[in-house]
Order: structure tokens, then C-alpha cells, then sequence
């Protein structure tokens, strides 16, 4: 067994059960004095003592070993790069401390800095025409963002009942929508008819619960009408499987727990068309070629991206990545997360990064090396997608997508062989907002900081009007 330490863990079941160090290892059947070891992490995880744990606190040992502090150390250190902090910060070992001996206040402390977040997003957002009672509110999207990425982008679930599915419908990624059909046809009593669309008051897909009937629009192809019935199929047949998984949502907005289901269905119909132990061996084999991997499964380039955020099974994970998708405004339209790189929620995100620039070059996939304010360093992947054309008014229909990872990773994918990365100055420099961005002299500066005071010196003038 892997050594696995989870002082953390054990100390806050310990402390939320009310017992003390002795009465717990009298439970366990190991001396206080081992437990306190544990604690601080001086001995590692043993299978009996794992065991010992599933059979008296009712845990899941899933729960008990997965270490979810990667996520939380990535949060802590991007709160704390915040102007609104004194200039000396914790260095990283003070930040693992304090994740390690203080969890709780921790988790409150990001609590606070993420209110302070989305106050001052709504602000920005909404100006002085909404109540202040909405403020604090966090959008759906954010709920649900942060809600896949504290489950790491990944639904052990829904991944089960997809392979189930394909185990009892074998198919050939080209037969894929055939079986579909027959499955809700033979099974529910479903049928699917493909209409015209002038005929689809500008929708893409319509479920008629009442006669059993799915109207698909003929401006989906055959990717995206594959990927609606499975989407549905889930609904139909995973009801109780979504609603046990968005129960653990903390959030009492309807409309978040809808909406998410609704990401969670599309979970499962990728997972159903992109079988992840399949998929991961595909990715490994090709090196991540996204245009290889999209035409084995005979999915759409963006699908087999966000797919490939979703490679983070503890037994079996792929390199893990952020995908972004994007509007010619820049307005955020889907995202999600199993890196931490700290996506924008609303838009305005940085024009040195090259996600914009894919618009100029259609189809084509655009490597780039960035770097953080904080000095984390990535790279990224930018291409255009297209929507469906359902009428004359939108034709126009790109957006940018782009997929990225850690440099630590970057080898292990085939657009490095001949992209090297590059000098350590020569890093692309970005930020996530500019309204937060902390950088100095940046020639693309648009907004002037909310949290910082530039320097102005009227005897110069700068590379921007906000910076002299």
C-alpha cells in the first residue's frame, strides 16, 4: 500500500464525534499516543487501521485516503496573493501548516475571502440597480463550478452506470445513436423523431414527457444528436442517482440543483460515449492528440476536451486540465476545472492569452506557455468550436475553447514535440481579470485595479493610460 497520512482527517472526525485522543484509539484498538501520531502525520496509514475505521465510524474509506488538500493549498495560495493582505505573505510551507494543524480555519477563511469575492463581482456586475441582499448570493454557475471541483471533476457514479450501459448495449462508436434509440424505444417506450428546424421555436432538442416522444433539430450532427439522447437517457434512467449526488450541494436555490443535474447528465452521456478506462488508454497511446481521440470515438473536438477534465480516478488518472470555452465578447460560457488554475467566471479574461486570438484562425489549435501573477506556470491549448446553426440570424455561431495544464505535465503531450517550451522570461504573461490582475506595466491593461493603486507620474507617459 502507497503511504497515505491523513492527520487532517482523522483529527477533525475525531473532534466533530467529541472524543479525545484516548477514547478514540481505545476505539481503534491503538494507544493515544498513536493517535496523536497520526495526527500529525509522523505515521502513515495502515490497513488495519483503515479497516478499523470504515467498521466503527461508518466511514467510507474512499473518503478517509483521498487527499483533497491539493485543491485546498491551490486556494488558500490564490487568496492570499489578494491586495486586500498585507505585502508579507506565508510561504508555502506556512500555507501546508496551516491546511495540516488549523483545517477548519481554513475552510473559514476561504469562506470569508470567497464572500468578499462575490461581493465584489456582484458589485461590479450589477452596480447600485439590484438589492444589497443579492450581493452575497452566489451565481449557479459558480455553485456548480465549485461544486465539480471539490469532487474533482469526477462521479464514480456516473462513471459505473455508463460502463453498466455499455456492458448490457455493446456499439460501435458510429452505432452509437442507433442504440440509443432502440435502448429508450425498447425499454421506456420513447421514440425520436428529427424535425426541421423552423419547426423547433429555436431549440435544439425538445422531450415531450407526457407522449414519450424526442424531437431533435436537423442542425445537430451526429455528435451532438448521440450526445442529447444519452444526456436524456440519464435523466430517464439516473434520476435518483442525480438527485442523491446534488443532495450533498449546499445551496438551497432550486435552480443551482437543476442546473447542475442538467451538467451531471452531460457528465454521464460523455462518459457513455467516451468509456473513461478506453478513453484514458486512447490518451496515454496518442499523447493526448484531442483530433485522434475525437475521431475514435466519433465525438466533437470540445467533447473530447471536457471529457478530458474528467481523467481523475484515483486509481487510474490522465493529466489533469482546465477547459475554458468562450464568446467573441469574452463572456464565459462553460468551465471547468481539475487543475488550480482559477478560471474567471464572468469574462474579461486576459487578451495576452491567446484563447482570443483563435477567432482570427478558425480551426486551428493554438499552443501557448503562460504564466500566472503568482508565478504558476501552464500550457494551454486554443481552438474555435461551433454551435449549431438552427437560423439565419445565427450564423455566426464560434466560440474559443481552451484546454490547459500544469508545465509539470506538458511533456506528456504531443503538441510539446515540436513546441518546446520556452526561456523562463519568455512565458506568456497573463492574469485571470484585469479588474483583479496584480500585474505592473502591463501593455494591455484595460481597467485600472479595484484592490491596488497604480503609480502616476504626469512626466511620463506609460505603455496604457493607467500606469505612467
Amino acid at each position: 500500500m502507497q503511504k497515505t497520512f491523513i492527520g487532517t482527517q482523522l483529527r477533525q472526525l475525531r473532534r466533530e464525534k467529541g472524543q479525545t485522543q484516548a477514547e478514540m484509539g481505545s476505539i481503534l484498538g491503538v494507544s493515544a499516543a498513536y493517535i496523536n501520531l497520526l495526527e500529525k502525520n509522523q505515521r502513515s496509514l495502515s490497513v488495519s487501521i483503515l479497516m478499523s475505521l470504515a467498521d466503527n465510524y461508518n466511514v467510507d474509506w474512499r473518503d478517509v485516503v483521498m487527499d483533497k488538500n491539493t485543491n485546498l493549498l491551490a486556494d488558500l495560495r490564490n487568496a492570499i496573493q489578494d491586495p486586500l493582505f498585507a505585502t508579507t505573505q506565508p510561504d508555502l510551507q506556512e500555507l501546508r501548516a496551516a491546511i495540516d494543524h488549523a483545517p477548519s480555519l481554513v475552510q473559514n477563511f476561504l469562506k470569508l475571502h470567497q464572500s468578499h469575492r462575490i461581493a465584489i463581482d456582484n458589485i461590479m456586475k450589477f452596480g447600485n440597480e439590484r438589492m444589497p441582499t443579492e450581493l452575497l448570493t452566489a451565481s449557479p454557475d459558480a455553485i456548480i463550478h465549485d461544486f465539480f471541483r471539490d469532487n474533482f471533476n469526477y462521479f464514480d457514479e456516473l462513471e459505473q452506470a455508463a460502463k453498466t450501459l455499455r456492458l448490457e448495449e455493446p456499439s460501435q462508436p458510429y452505432e452509437m445513436l442507433h442504440m440509443l434509440k432502440q435502448r429508450l424505444l425498447k425499454k421506456h417506450g420513447i421514440t425520436v423523431e428529427t424535425k426541421p428546424a423552423e419547426k423547433m421555436n429555436d431549440s435544439l432538442r425538445i422531450y415531450d414527457t407526457d407522449i414519450g416522444v424526442i424531437e431533435l433539430s436537423e442542425a445537430l450532427d451526429y455528435q451532438n444528436r448521440t450526445f442529447q439522447l444519452a444526456h436524456i437517457l440519464c435523466f430517464v434512467e439516473l434520476a435518483d442517482v442525480l438527485d442523491g449526488i446534488t443532495s450533498n450541494i449546499k445551496v438551497g436555490s432550486s435552480q443551482a440543483v437543476a442546473r447542475c443535474q442538467v451538467e451531471l447528465a452531460n457528465y454521464f452521456a460523455a462518459a457513455v460515449l467516451m468509456p473513461y478506462d478506453d478513453f484514458h488508454e486512447m490518451a496515454e497511446k496518442s499523447k493526448y492528440d484531442i483530433d485522434r481521440m475525437a475521431s475514435a470515438f466519433a465525438v466533437s473536438f470540445e467533447q473530447a476536451c471536457q471529457r478530458l477534465t474528467t481523467m481523475q480516478r484515483e486509481t487510474k488518472r490522465g493529466v489533469p486540465f482546465f477547459f475554458l470555452r468562450v464568446d467573441k465578447a469574452g463572456n464565459v460560457t462553460k468551465r471547468f476545472n481539475a487543475t488550480s488554475f482559477n478560471i474567471a467566471e464572468h469574462g474579461g479574461s486576459c487578451p495576452v492569452w491567446n484563447l482570443h486570438t483563435a477567432f482570427r484562425t478558425p480551426g486551428v489549435i493554438l499552443p501557448q506557455y503562460v504564466e500566472l501573477p503568482d508565478g504558476e506556470k501552464f500550457f494551454t491549448l486554443a481552438r474555435t468550436t461551433e454551435r449549431p446553426v438552427y437560423s439565419m440570424q445565427t450564423q455566426d455561431r464560434r466560440l474559443a475553447i481552451s484546454l490547459g495544464c500544469s508545465i509539470k505535465h506538458s511533456s506528456k503531450l504531443i503538441y510539446t514535440s515540436a513546441f518546446p517550451p520556452p526561456a523562463k522570461d519568455n512565458f506568456s504573461k497573463i492574469g485571470i481579470n484585469c479588474h483583479f490582475c496584480l500585474r505592473h506595466n502591463c501593455s494591455q491593461r484595460a481597467h485600472e485595479p479595484l484592490l491596488m493603486e497604480l503609480s502616476t507620474d504626469t512626466t511620463k507617459r506609460g505603455e496604457t493610460r493607467y500606469e505612467s
